[in-house]
């Protein structure tokens, strides 16, 4: 079967964790015998070779309908369904917060895509978005994919009550590669004031307030990724507001990423919203204990094997620091890790998803209905 990946264009310049998603869920699928090519949507691609379409991203409508249109085939959607509205109306300043307040959360969606058009010159790769806006295309992808592949049960119900449509859906866990993040023997070099924030330097991510938390106290903070592109500003109150206990490393590959996990007491995200957090799941399965939010579907991967916070409160951010640097390795956290989220399973768990599709031999059961839910009206 020969699949195509189509992602968003800064796919590898502005890597988050869809790129590991995309690109480890492709190793794994050819190593599983398929044929998985990745493009980026605005790529002149020609679609003849693919039995199917595997988009990413749904809450990027502009960058997948045109691929619909133009290529005629089935896809499926891996829909990455990240909410930023709590984020807009509490966490950010500026014009976007003002938005909010007067506009729903798919307007303003819309309104950022026109305005990255207008300010940066992005490519819009679908004319047609700007025509139907960002709920109506978004719905026009549920309504006509094949399946949807979401990262968890949870995300799946929030998309579907949002958009009010179900469709056809198997929950795919986002994973950690368990031949390069493996489970220390024991903690000894292991630095008990060391805490670590892996990922992305943005408003949503939240690293200002985790800084503001931990100053003056005894911790020593190591955040390690890029500044997005778009957000720089944010960036530079970061660094302006570090004292002396904190360091900034630039994003960096996830092969160099083992010692500082291995060296850390505590993993920390203190986001608005994750659909899990990839590095959280990583730093967990390497010993370090981790600090989150409920905000999204975190709960689902971690339970109550970690330490939750508010990510609006420093004092809350910091007493769940200082709890997860007193307790011992979670060792109930790394099993389920080892257990149930490796890319290996999630690649067999897409590939179950694929063959269960009408265009292709159904040797595999149905991808999951989705749940009854009163208030969400089947697709038409």
């Amino acid at each position: 079967m020969n699949i195509l990946f189509i992602s968003r264009s800064t796919l590898y310049s502005s890597a988050g964790g869809d790129t590991v998603q995309i690109v480890k869920t492709a190793e794994f699928l050819r190593l599983a015998g398929y044929r998985v090519d990745i493009q980026l949507c605005t790529d002149k691609i020609d679609y003849r070779p693919y039995d199917l379409l595997h988009f990413f991203n749904i809450i990027r409508p502009a960058d997948i309908l045109q691929h619909i249109f133009d290529s005629g085939k089935p896809y499926v959607v891996s829909t990455i369904y990240v909410d930023y509205s709590e984020y807009e109306l509490r966490g950010r300043t500026g014009w976007t917060r003002v938005l909010f307040r007067f506009f729903s959360a798919d307007t303003v969606e819309y309104l950022k895509v026109v305005a990255r058009r207008i300010r940066n010159a992005e490519k819009v790769v679908s004319p047609r978005y700007l025509l139907w806006g960002h709920r109506r295309s978004i719905r026009y992808i549920i309504r006509h994919a094949s399946c949807l592949l979401p990262n968890s049960n949870s995300e799946y119900r929030r998309l579907a009550a949002h958009y009010r449509l179900q469709q056809n859906y198997r929950a795919i866990p986002n994973a950690i590669d368990p031949a390069l993040f493996t489970t220390p023997s024991g903690d000894r070099g292991r630095d008990p004031n060391l805490v670590l924030c892996v990922g992305r330097i943005e408003g949503r991510k939240n690293q200002l307030a985790l800084i503001r938390a931990l100053r003056d106290s005894k911790f020593e903070l190591a955040i390690i990724g890029s500044s997005s592109p778009n957000q720089q500003d944010y960036y530079r109150q970061c660094r302006e507001e570090a004292g002396s206990n904190v360091v900034f490393i630039e994003a960096i590959r996830q092969e160099e990423l083992v010692r500082y996990y291995a060296s850390a007491q505590v993993h920390v995200l203190p986001s608005w919203f994750e659909t899990t957090g990839l590095s959280s799941l990583e730093a967990a399965v390497m010993g370090c204990n981790i600090v989150i939010t409920d905000k999204g579907d975190t709960r689902e991967y971690f339970g109550d094997l970690a330490w939750y916070c508010e990510p609006d409160s420093p004092a809350s951010i910091l007493g769940a620091v200082e709890k997860a640097a007193a307790a011992g390795r979670n060792e109930a956290l790394i099993q389920r890790i080892r257990t149930s989220y490796t890319w290996e399973a999630a690649a067999a768990e897409t590939a179950k998803a694929y063959r269960s599709l009408d265009l292709f031999d159904r040797r595999e059961k149905p991808a999951v209905k989705p749940d009854d839910v009163d208030h969400i009206e089947p697709g038409k």
